[in-house]
């Protein structure tokens, strides 16, 4: 991004993905072409490398969440990588500097579905040690937040044109 009206607009299809360039530009007080052209910019340069859905939360779909801390053998670090990719309960890894390597955040829906992803990840060749622990809640988590709250405009917008 090369300034901050690039972030702002980075921050409204974050909100929204789907809201036209008129509405961006009204509500940051710039040109539609401006939003159009810079939005443009962004896709070709990868700075934007797709858009996304974002799913309710459905509290029958309630999930556990483990947080790991992985030390690993440098050497092996896109193998490792490869391999935790290809389980469907990783949510987020990051590279950490520290004791550990790795941060891993996995979710499945049933505590005994993570103590078998748990005891793989262990035994991923490179892998020298791990710490895990279990998300009992979250206190505060704003991507979830924002998410949640463009939704609940977008569904009222929709009531609104509908006449809902």
């Amino acid at each position: 991004m090369r300034d901050d009206l690039d972030r702002r607009i980075v921050r409204e299809l974050q909100r929204n993905a789907r809201a036209a360039t008129s509405t961006i530009a009204a509500r940051l007080g710039v040109a539609r072409s401006t939003v159009h052209e810079r939005v443009s910019r962004m896709e070709r340069d990868g700075t934007i490398a797709g858009y996304s859905v974002v799913l309710t939360h459905n509290p029958a779909e309630e999930r556990i969440e483990v947080l790991m801390l992985l030390e690993i053998r440098q050497q092996e670090t896109r193998k490792i990588l490869k391999k935790l990719e290809s389980y469907t309960e990783v949510r987020l890894i990051l590279s950490i500097n520290g004791e550990y390597d790795l941060f891993v955040s996995a979710q499945a829906p049933r505590i005994e579905d993570l103590d078998v992803f748990v005891d793989e990840v262990a035994e991923i060749p490179g892998i020298l040690r791990t710490n895990t622990s279990v998300v009992f809640g979250r206190k505060l988590d704003r991507s979830y937040d924002e998410a949640a709250q463009a939704v609940s405009r977008h569904l009222l917008s929709k009531d609104r044109d509908f006449g809902g």
